[in-house]
């Protein structure tokens, strides 16, 4: 399982040491920065559009929108245990796939994106050293803690790229910034 490459003893020693409270800090500025991404290219998608996929097993800007938040509340979690928290993958999946469907609007999907980045904040200031030197196995990837101290920024980053995508295929050719 996991990533054989990625043991304890793998862990760089820049991840130790006086340099903690910056790592933290740099995460919570990057989802901080992710969220308003994601929510600046968010808000150019129109209302007639929110809902629209180019195909029929393809996400819509709002269903990006509830996975980005959504999957930051897994991402919390992982931050706060160590570990994707379930029994297996296909039960998360599910539990996320069905959380994401209850988004029904723009503004109850900014609302989840907002107090998801607020939970993934406060679990990055409560690791402690240890945690942020610790290896966490999921049943996707094995990684350094700090791959998932920032994985909410750069997951929210690449979403909104999705969303600008969909706005180019309806005909949205403006540079929104």
């Amino acid at each position: 399982m996991g990533n054989p490459r990625w043991t304890e003893s793998s862990v760089s020693p820049w991840q130790r040491g006086p340099r903690t409270s910056d790592l933290v800090a740099q995460a919570q500025q990057f989802a901080q920065t992710g969220k308003e991404q994601f929510l600046r290219t968010f808000a150019y998608a129109p209302d007639d559009k929110l809902t629209w996929s180019p195909s029929p097993t393809a996400k819509s800007a709002l269903r990006i929108a509830a996975h980005v938040g959504i999957f930051n509340q897994a991402f919390a979690a992982i931050l706060r245990a160590g570990k994707l928290p379930g029994a297996s993958m296909e039960e998360v999946a599910a539990a996320m796939n069905a959380a994401e469907q209850g988004v029904l609007s723009r503004e109850q999907a900014v609302q989840v994106i907002e107090e998801s980045v607020v939970a993934v904040c406060a679990a990055l200031g409560a690791l402690t050293p240890e945690a942020i030197d610790s290896v966490v196995e999921t049943p996707v990837v094995t990684r350094p803690m700090p791959f998932f101290m920032n994985l909410p920024g750069a997951h929210m980053g690449n979403h909104a790229a999705q969303v600008d995508c969909l706005q180019t295929t309806w005909g949205d050719l403006e540079l929104h910034t």
